[in-house]
């Protein structure tokens, strides 16, 4: 359950990220995916750890 937590929070916050800088540019968009995808790591985990273990 842990690697989906993590899978589904990554995915999620990475295209948000991509999203938002997308507004701007590519560069930015890639930098605000790659901290979307470290975020959404961080919070399917707490996820996981909070709810599901």
């Amino acid at each position: 359950m842990n690697k989906l937590c993590i899978f589904v929070g990554m995915t999620v916050f990475s295209l948000i990220g991509w999203w938002l800088g997308e507004q701007v540019s590519f560069t930015m968009a890639f930098v605000l995916s790659s901290v979307g995808s470290l975020l959404g790591v961080y919070i399917g985990w707490r996820i996981n750890r909070d709810y599901f273990e």
